[in-house]
Protein backbone atom coordinates (compact mmCIF):
# COMPACT_ATOMS: atom_id res chain seq x y z
CA UNK A 1 0.00 0.00 0.00
CA UNK A 2 2.64 2.27 0.79
CA UNK A 3 4.95 1.67 -2.01
CA UNK A 4 1.88 1.83 -4.68
CA UNK A 5 1.00 5.27 -2.88
CA UNK A 6 4.85 6.04 -2.72
CA UNK A 7 4.62 5.35 -6.58
CA UNK A 8 1.78 7.75 -7.00
CA UNK A 9 3.27 10.50 -5.37
CA UNK A 10 6.41 10.45 -6.83
CA UNK A 11 4.96 11.41 -10.58
CA UNK A 12 2.78 13.98 -9.61
CA UNK A 13 5.50 16.34 -10.56
CA UNK A 14 7.03 14.46 -13.51
CA UNK A 15 9.52 17.42 -14.68
CA UNK A 16 10.62 17.35 -10.88
CA UNK A 17 11.26 13.85 -10.52
CA UNK A 18 13.20 13.53 -14.11
CA UNK A 19 15.39 15.96 -13.30
CA UNK A 20 16.36 14.17 -9.74
CA UNK A 21 16.77 11.04 -11.54
CA UNK A 22 18.67 12.40 -14.28
CA UNK A 23 21.14 14.37 -11.42
CA UNK A 24 21.79 10.79 -9.68
CA UNK A 25 21.96 8.68 -12.72
CA UNK A 26 24.75 10.83 -14.03
CA UNK A 27 26.39 10.86 -10.91
CA UNK A 28 26.14 7.15 -10.53
CA UNK A 29 27.07 6.60 -14.03
CA UNK A 30 30.73 8.53 -13.48
CA UNK A 31 31.72 6.32 -10.43
CA UNK A 32 30.70 3.27 -12.28
CA UNK A 33 32.66 3.99 -15.08
CA UNK A 34 35.46 4.86 -13.09
CA UNK A 35 35.40 2.47 -10.92
CA UNK A 36 35.27 -0.60 -13.83
CA UNK A 37 38.16 1.50 -15.76
CA UNK A 38 40.92 1.67 -13.00
CA UNK A 39 40.14 -2.09 -11.63
CA UNK A 40 40.62 -2.92 -15.55
CA UNK A 41 43.40 -0.65 -16.57
CA UNK A 42 45.66 -1.83 -14.03
CA UNK A 43 44.72 -5.71 -13.82
CA UNK A 44 45.81 -5.33 -18.20
CA UNK A 45 48.90 -3.44 -17.35
CA UNK A 46 49.75 -5.68 -14.29
CA UNK A 47 49.09 -8.99 -16.25
CA UNK A 48 50.44 -7.86 -19.22
CA UNK A 49 53.79 -7.17 -17.74
CA UNK A 50 54.29 -10.43 -15.30
CA UNK A 51 57.81 -11.93 -15.45
CA UNK A 52 59.26 -8.84 -17.16
CA UNK A 53 61.86 -7.54 -14.58
CA UNK A 54 63.64 -5.05 -16.96
CA UNK A 55 63.06 -3.99 -20.45
CA UNK A 56 66.65 -3.20 -22.50
CA UNK A 57 66.13 -0.15 -25.27
CA UNK A 58 67.23 2.85 -26.56
CA UNK A 59 68.02 5.79 -24.27
CA UNK A 60 65.12 8.08 -24.32
CA UNK A 61 61.91 8.10 -21.66
CA UNK A 62 61.57 5.11 -19.90
CA UNK A 63 58.08 5.13 -19.51
CA UNK A 64 57.74 5.22 -23.51
CA UNK A 65 60.20 2.39 -23.92
CA UNK A 66 57.74 0.31 -21.49
CA UNK A 67 54.54 1.42 -23.10
CA UNK A 68 56.10 0.76 -26.24
CA UNK A 69 57.77 -2.76 -25.61
CA UNK A 70 55.73 -4.26 -23.20
CA UNK A 71 51.86 -2.72 -23.90
CA UNK A 72 53.14 -1.75 -28.00
CA UNK A 73 50.46 1.69 -26.64
CA UNK A 74 53.29 4.17 -27.84
CA UNK A 75 56.30 4.63 -30.36
CA UNK A 76 59.83 3.14 -29.12
CA UNK A 77 62.17 5.16 -27.93
CA UNK A 78 64.72 3.64 -30.85
CA UNK A 79 66.79 0.79 -31.97
CA UNK A 80 69.42 -0.48 -30.14
CA UNK A 81 72.52 -2.66 -31.85
CA UNK A 82 71.81 -6.32 -31.59
CA UNK A 83 75.02 -7.50 -30.70
CA UNK A 84 75.88 -5.34 -27.65
CA UNK A 85 72.48 -6.52 -26.62
CA UNK A 86 72.87 -10.01 -26.67
CA UNK A 87 76.11 -9.34 -24.20
CA UNK A 88 73.66 -8.67 -21.70
CA UNK A 89 71.28 -11.20 -22.60
CA UNK A 90 73.54 -14.01 -22.15
CA UNK A 91 74.62 -12.79 -18.71
CA UNK A 92 74.86 -15.33 -16.29
CA UNK A 93 72.08 -13.45 -14.34
CA UNK A 94 69.21 -13.76 -17.01
CA UNK A 95 67.00 -16.41 -17.06
CA UNK A 96 64.88 -15.36 -20.19
CA UNK A 97 65.90 -12.46 -22.62
CA UNK A 98 63.09 -12.31 -25.62
CA UNK A 99 64.51 -9.56 -28.26
CA UNK A 100 61.70 -7.56 -30.01
CA UNK A 101 62.07 -5.89 -33.60
CA UNK A 102 59.62 -3.55 -34.96
CA UNK A 103 58.87 -1.97 -38.21
CA UNK A 104 55.83 -2.85 -39.92
CA UNK A 105 52.42 -3.54 -39.64
CA UNK A 106 49.51 -4.81 -41.52
CA UNK A 107 45.97 -2.69 -41.72
CA UNK A 108 47.46 -0.85 -38.32
CA UNK A 109 48.44 -4.33 -36.62
CA UNK A 110 51.62 -4.01 -35.51
CA UNK A 111 54.07 -6.71 -36.98
CA UNK A 112 56.62 -7.92 -34.20
CA UNK A 113 59.79 -9.61 -34.93
CA UNK A 114 60.56 -11.75 -32.19
CA UNK A 115 61.37 -15.42 -30.80
CA UNK A 116 59.16 -18.31 -29.92
CA UNK A 117 59.72 -17.37 -26.42
CA UNK A 118 57.58 -14.24 -26.70
CA UNK A 119 54.51 -16.63 -26.91
CA UNK A 120 55.27 -18.21 -23.63
CA UNK A 121 55.67 -15.33 -21.74
CA UNK A 122 51.54 -14.40 -22.59
CA UNK A 123 51.19 -17.80 -21.67
CA UNK A 124 50.01 -18.29 -25.35
CA UNK A 125 50.34 -21.54 -27.79
CA UNK A 126 49.61 -21.53 -31.40
CA UNK A 127 45.97 -22.94 -31.26
CA UNK A 128 46.07 -23.91 -34.95
CA UNK A 129 48.61 -23.74 -37.81
CA UNK A 130 52.31 -24.39 -36.43
CA UNK A 131 54.77 -21.43 -35.18
CA UNK A 132 57.14 -19.74 -37.08
CA UNK A 133 60.56 -21.09 -38.49
CA UNK A 134 60.86 -19.39 -41.63
CA UNK A 135 61.30 -15.61 -43.33
CA UNK A 136 57.97 -14.15 -43.22
CA UNK A 137 55.87 -16.98 -41.62
CA UNK A 138 53.91 -15.57 -39.44
CA UNK A 139 51.52 -16.08 -36.35
CA UNK A 140 48.54 -14.02 -35.89
CA UNK A 141 46.78 -13.29 -32.84
CA UNK A 142 43.28 -14.76 -32.04
CA UNK A 143 41.76 -10.73 -32.00
CA UNK A 144 43.16 -10.25 -35.32
CA UNK A 145 42.46 -13.63 -36.86
CA UNK A 146 38.65 -13.09 -35.08
CA UNK A 147 38.09 -9.06 -36.41
CA UNK A 148 40.05 -9.99 -40.14
CA UNK A 149 38.87 -13.41 -40.76
CA UNK A 150 42.28 -14.79 -40.92
CA UNK A 151 43.34 -18.31 -41.86
CA UNK A 152 46.08 -20.25 -41.51
CA UNK A 153 47.40 -20.41 -45.05
CA UNK A 154 46.38 -16.68 -46.25
CA UNK A 155 49.23 -14.03 -47.08
CA UNK A 156 49.16 -10.57 -46.81
CA UNK A 157 51.38 -7.16 -47.13
CA UNK A 158 52.89 -5.75 -44.92
CA UNK A 159 53.12 -1.74 -44.42
CA UNK A 160 55.99 0.36 -43.11
CA UNK A 161 55.86 1.92 -39.72
CA UNK A 162 53.01 1.40 -37.48
CA UNK A 163 50.12 2.75 -39.38
CA UNK A 164 48.00 1.27 -42.36
CA UNK A 165 48.76 4.47 -44.58
CA UNK A 166 52.18 3.36 -44.48
CA UNK A 167 54.27 2.87 -47.34
CA UNK A 168 53.06 -0.76 -48.54
CA UNK A 169 56.24 -3.50 -48.88
CA UNK A 170 55.33 -5.40 -51.83
CA UNK A 171 58.58 -7.15 -52.53
CA UNK A 172 57.97 -9.60 -50.21
CA UNK A 173 54.43 -11.70 -49.03
CA UNK A 174 53.79 -12.20 -45.07
CA UNK A 175 52.24 -16.32 -44.93
CA UNK A 176 49.92 -16.93 -42.32
CA UNK A 177 51.47 -20.10 -40.66
CA UNK A 178 49.48 -20.22 -37.22
CA UNK A 179 47.24 -18.85 -35.13
CA UNK A 180 47.78 -18.09 -31.20
CA UNK A 181 45.11 -19.05 -28.30
CA UNK A 182 43.22 -16.31 -26.53
CA UNK A 183 45.01 -14.39 -23.87
CA UNK A 184 43.28 -11.42 -23.20
CA UNK A 185 46.55 -10.06 -23.45
CA UNK A 186 48.74 -7.92 -25.64
CA UNK A 187 49.96 -10.44 -27.87
CA UNK A 188 46.35 -11.16 -28.84
CA UNK A 189 46.61 -7.97 -31.22
CA UNK A 190 50.09 -8.33 -32.84
CA UNK A 191 51.21 -10.60 -35.50
CA UNK A 192 54.52 -12.54 -34.73
CA UNK A 193 57.07 -13.11 -36.88
CA UNK A 194 60.94 -13.95 -36.30
CA UNK A 195 63.68 -10.85 -36.45
CA UNK A 196 65.23 -11.97 -39.79
CA UNK A 197 62.18 -11.10 -41.11
CA UNK A 198 62.02 -7.55 -39.98
CA UNK A 199 66.08 -7.36 -41.27
CA UNK A 200 65.18 -8.56 -44.47
CA UNK A 201 61.74 -6.60 -44.94
CA UNK A 202 63.95 -3.02 -44.56
CA UNK A 203 67.12 -4.33 -46.58
CA UNK A 204 67.57 -4.79 -49.81
CA UNK A 205 69.68 -7.33 -50.06
CA UNK A 206 68.22 -9.88 -47.95
CA UNK A 207 71.53 -12.13 -48.41
CA UNK A 208 73.41 -9.64 -46.76
CA UNK A 209 71.42 -9.07 -43.83
CA UNK A 210 71.66 -12.84 -43.26
CA UNK A 211 75.22 -12.71 -43.44
CA UNK A 212 75.86 -10.01 -40.97
CA UNK A 213 73.68 -9.55 -38.17
CA UNK A 214 76.58 -8.11 -36.10
CA UNK A 215 75.51 -4.92 -37.66
CA UNK A 216 71.75 -5.19 -37.33
CA UNK A 217 69.37 -3.46 -34.53
CA UNK A 218 66.31 -4.34 -32.68
CA UNK A 219 64.09 -2.50 -31.15
CA UNK A 220 64.03 -4.02 -27.46
CA UNK A 221 64.93 -6.24 -25.20
CA UNK A 222 62.25 -8.04 -22.50
CA UNK A 223 64.59 -9.50 -19.46
CA UNK A 224 63.78 -11.88 -16.37
CA UNK A 225 66.33 -12.53 -14.06
CA UNK A 226 67.37 -15.67 -11.78
CA UNK A 227 67.19 -13.70 -8.87
CA UNK A 228 66.23 -9.74 -7.86
CA UNK A 229 69.79 -8.29 -7.76
CA UNK A 230 69.57 -8.00 -11.63
CA UNK A 231 66.51 -5.36 -10.96
CA UNK A 232 68.59 -2.95 -8.38
CA UNK A 233 71.84 -3.19 -10.82
CA UNK A 234 71.36 -3.01 -13.81
CA UNK A 235 69.74 -0.23 -14.60
CA UNK A 236 72.81 2.00 -13.74
CA UNK A 237 75.28 -0.24 -15.23
CA UNK A 238 73.81 -0.28 -18.78
CA UNK A 239 73.17 3.99 -18.40
CA UNK A 240 76.90 3.54 -17.36
CA UNK A 241 78.88 1.55 -19.72
CA UNK A 242 76.33 1.62 -23.13
CA UNK A 243 74.28 3.51 -25.44
CA UNK A 244 71.45 1.68 -23.94
CA UNK A 245 68.86 1.95 -20.93
CA UNK A 246 67.23 -0.36 -18.84
CA UNK A 247 63.32 0.42 -17.37
CA UNK A 248 61.72 -1.31 -14.59
CA UNK A 249 57.99 -2.32 -15.67
CA UNK A 250 57.02 -2.05 -12.05
CA UNK A 251 58.56 1.24 -11.64
CA UNK A 252 57.34 2.91 -14.55
CA UNK A 253 53.56 1.48 -14.66
CA UNK A 254 53.36 2.23 -10.59
CA UNK A 255 54.06 6.15 -12.18
CA UNK A 256 51.60 5.78 -14.31
CA UNK A 257 49.15 4.83 -12.29
CA UNK A 258 49.36 7.45 -9.72
CA UNK A 259 49.15 10.09 -12.60
CA UNK A 260 46.02 8.25 -13.81
CA UNK A 261 44.91 7.65 -10.30
CA UNK A 262 45.05 11.70 -9.77
CA UNK A 263 42.62 12.02 -12.84
CA UNK A 264 39.76 9.74 -11.36
CA UNK A 265 39.86 10.71 -8.15
CA UNK A 266 39.18 14.20 -9.52
CA UNK A 267 36.09 13.12 -11.18
CA UNK A 268 35.18 10.89 -8.58
CA UNK A 269 35.06 14.13 -6.56
CA UNK A 270 33.03 15.64 -9.37
CA UNK A 271 30.59 12.87 -9.80
CA UNK A 272 29.83 12.58 -5.79
CA UNK A 273 29.18 17.13 -6.18
CA UNK A 274 26.51 15.71 -8.83
CA UNK A 275 25.22 13.40 -6.75
CA UNK A 276 25.18 15.70 -3.61
CA UNK A 277 23.31 17.98 -5.71
CA UNK A 278 21.16 15.52 -6.81
CA UNK A 279 20.18 15.30 -3.20
CA UNK A 280 19.14 18.56 -2.78
CA UNK A 281 17.22 18.15 -5.96
CA UNK A 282 15.31 15.37 -4.23
CA UNK A 283 15.06 16.88 -0.68
CA UNK A 284 13.59 20.18 -2.55
CA UNK A 285 10.92 17.79 -4.87
CA UNK A 286 9.51 16.38 -1.51
CA UNK A 287 9.81 19.45 0.54
CA UNK A 288 7.29 21.42 -2.16
CA UNK A 289 5.18 18.43 -2.61
CA UNK A 290 4.74 18.04 0.69
CA UNK A 291 3.61 21.58 1.08
CA UNK A 292 0.93 21.46 -1.15
CA UNK A 293 -0.04 17.45 0.41
CA UNK A 294 -0.39 18.39 4.04
CA UNK A 295 -4.25 18.15 3.64
CA UNK A 296 -3.81 14.86 2.13
CA UNK A 297 -1.75 13.61 5.17
CA UNK A 298 -3.68 15.14 7.48
CA UNK A 299 -6.98 12.82 6.12
CA UNK A 300 -4.66 9.60 5.86
CA UNK A 301 -4.56 10.10 9.53
CA UNK A 302 -8.02 10.88 9.98
CA UNK A 303 -8.09 7.70 8.35
CA UNK A 304 -6.30 5.66 10.54
CA UNK A 305 -2.32 6.10 9.26
CA UNK A 306 0.07 6.13 11.94
CA UNK A 307 2.56 9.01 12.24
CA UNK A 308 5.47 6.31 11.88
CA UNK A 309 3.29 5.28 8.13
CA UNK A 310 3.49 9.26 7.19
CA UNK A 311 7.12 9.00 8.03
CA UNK A 312 7.30 5.80 5.77
CA UNK A 313 5.86 6.71 3.13
CA UNK A 314 8.09 9.79 2.29
CA UNK A 315 11.35 7.93 3.09
CA UNK A 316 9.99 5.57 0.69
CA UNK A 317 9.07 8.17 -1.44
CA UNK A 318 13.05 9.39 -1.83
CA UNK A 319 14.49 5.92 -1.81
CA UNK A 320 12.32 4.68 -4.99
CA UNK A 321 13.66 7.76 -6.49
CA UNK A 322 17.43 6.93 -5.61
CA UNK A 323 17.03 3.20 -6.66
CA UNK A 324 15.67 4.60 -10.12
CA UNK A 325 18.32 6.75 -10.14
CA UNK A 326 21.29 3.83 -9.53
CA UNK A 327 19.64 1.37 -11.85
CA UNK A 328 19.62 3.95 -14.85
CA UNK A 329 23.19 4.93 -13.55
CA UNK A 330 24.55 1.91 -13.48
CA UNK A 331 23.05 0.78 -17.04
CA UNK A 332 24.40 4.01 -18.73
CA UNK A 333 27.82 3.74 -17.08
CA UNK A 334 28.06 0.37 -18.97
CA UNK A 335 26.92 1.45 -22.05
CA UNK A 336 29.67 4.43 -21.82
CA UNK A 337 32.16 2.06 -20.84
CA UNK A 338 31.60 -0.47 -24.12
CA UNK A 339 32.44 3.32 -26.17
CA UNK A 340 35.51 3.64 -24.40
CA UNK A 341 36.06 0.15 -25.09
CA UNK A 342 35.78 0.46 -28.07
CA UNK A 343 37.85 3.65 -28.54
CA UNK A 344 40.67 2.22 -26.81
CA UNK A 345 40.82 -0.57 -28.10
CA UNK A 346 41.46 1.13 -31.65
CA UNK A 347 44.13 3.42 -30.23
CA UNK A 348 45.55 1.56 -27.61
CA UNK A 349 44.57 -2.71 -28.27
CA UNK A 350 43.37 -2.80 -24.30
CA UNK A 351 39.21 -3.84 -24.12
CA UNK A 352 37.16 -3.32 -20.89
CA UNK A 353 34.50 -5.56 -20.07
CA UNK A 354 30.86 -3.60 -18.62
CA UNK A 355 29.27 -7.05 -17.72
CA UNK A 356 31.91 -6.98 -14.57
CA UNK A 357 30.94 -5.92 -11.38
CA UNK A 358 33.35 -4.88 -8.76
CA UNK A 359 31.46 -6.20 -5.73
CA UNK A 360 32.73 -4.19 -2.99
CA UNK A 361 33.22 -0.54 -4.05
CA UNK A 362 29.97 -1.12 -6.16
CA UNK A 363 27.88 -1.80 -3.06
CA UNK A 364 29.82 1.03 -1.39
CA UNK A 365 28.12 2.89 -4.17
CA UNK A 366 24.59 1.05 -3.41
CA UNK A 367 25.06 2.18 0.79
CA UNK A 368 26.28 6.02 -0.44
CA UNK A 369 23.25 6.15 -2.75
CA UNK A 370 20.65 4.94 -0.07
CA UNK A 371 22.49 7.37 2.47
CA UNK A 372 21.81 10.27 -0.13
CA UNK A 373 18.01 9.09 -0.20
CA UNK A 374 17.70 9.20 3.74
CA UNK A 375 19.32 12.26 4.11
CA UNK A 376 17.34 14.37 1.36
CA UNK A 377 14.23 12.71 2.75
CA UNK A 378 14.68 13.78 6.68
CA UNK A 379 13.63 17.19 7.03
CA UNK A 380 10.34 16.34 5.17
CA UNK A 381 9.54 12.91 6.31
CA UNK A 382 10.40 14.74 10.01
CA UNK A 383 7.54 16.76 9.07
CA UNK A 384 5.18 14.46 7.90
CA UNK A 385 5.43 13.36 11.57
CA UNK A 386 5.41 16.20 13.57
CA UNK A 387 2.25 17.18 11.70
CA UNK A 388 -0.83 18.75 13.82
CA UNK A 389 -3.50 17.44 12.23
CA UNK A 390 -6.40 19.88 13.70
CA UNK A 391 -4.34 23.27 12.48
CA UNK A 392 -3.98 21.52 9.11
CA UNK A 393 -7.81 20.96 8.52
CA UNK A 394 -8.76 23.50 10.07
CA UNK A 395 -6.68 25.63 7.91
CA UNK A 396 -8.40 24.51 4.88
Amino acid sequence: MILKLAWRNIWFKPLNTILSIILLASSVAIITVLILLQKQFEEQFSKNADNIDLVLGAKGSPLQLVLSSVYQVDAPTGNINYKEAQIWMKNPFVKTAIPLAFGDNYLGFKIVGTTPTYLNQFNSKVQSGKIFDKNFEVVVGSEIAKKLNIKVGDSFFGSHGDTKEGEKHEENKYIVVGIASVTGKVIDNLILSNIESVWAMHDEHQQEADNHEEDKEITAVLIKFKNKMGIVLWPRLIAQNTQMQAASPAIEINRLFSLFGIGLQALQYLAFGIMFISGISIFVALYNTLKERKYEFALLRVNGASRIQLLTLVLVESLVLCFIGFIFGTIIGRIALIFISKSSETEFKITFNPLEFVWNQEGILVLVTIFVGVLAALIPALKAYTMNISKTLANA
